[in-house]
């Protein structure tokens, strides 16, 4: 059967997308093809508005629709703190915890050499003229728990140290639930290093 141009077009898009491989690509398009068409319309018109409508905060790099972030506009929180993420994504997680009260700061993306990412294709040189004035007591790293993730922090704890700032990374170790028999060595070597005493 030859390839239909306008489903073959549909397939290759959603392919394109991280974490949709060419099968999911395939369940996609074909669900879309048993829609009704307002709710196709309804969809395309979902992601267009959400492209127009929405930007990055000038302050935090972080997503939003409105000027500044309601994050970084809010008179709530903690404006002597802020911790560093890689993306948008990580302030969504950590704010569902409901226990981080402080500001944020999103690089977009981490150092990776090997791929071309260097210094100047991250919000480092924003992060450091935030933290230069008097109100930042520490910074946060919470970048991910892997080579660029641990290379990106390092660079950030180097850079920061002369500002005389409180430098700080998130704890890791064993997630709860989890058994030790299935924890890999790093991880366990983290949570022993980074033990604490009992209340």
């Amino acid at each position: 059967m030859q390839p239909i141009e306008p489903i073959a077009r549909a397939v290759e898009a959603f392919a394109s997308l991280p974490g949709i491989g060419p099968k999911t690509a395939q369940r996609l398009t074909f669900h879309l093809l048993r829609l009704p068409p307002e709710a196709v319309r309804d969809l395309a018109d979902a992601i267009v508005h959400m492209k127009e409508a929405v930007h990055f905060c000038s302050v935090c790099g972080n997503v939003t629709d409105v000027e500044p972030c309601s994050i970084c506009g809010s008179d709530q929180r903690d404006r002597s703190t802020i911790c560093v993420v890689e993306d948008p994504l990580a302030v969504m997680t950590l704010e569902r915890t409901r226990i981080y009260k402080g500001l944020y700061h999103v690089l977009h993306g981490a150092l990776d050499p090997l791929h071309g990412v260097t210094v100047e294709d991250l919000k480092i040189e924003e992060l450091v003229r935030r933290v230069q004035g008097d109100s930042v007591k520490e910074v946060i790293l919470a970048t991910n728990p892997n080579v660029e993730g641990d290379t990106t922090a390092g660079y950030l704890e180097r850079r920061l140290a002369p500002l005389g700032v409180n430098v700080t990374r998130l704890a890791r170790g064993l997630p709860v639930g989890g058994d030790l028999e299935y924890a890999d060595e790093v991880t366990l070597a983290r949570a022993l290093e980074g033990r604490r005493a009992t209340p």
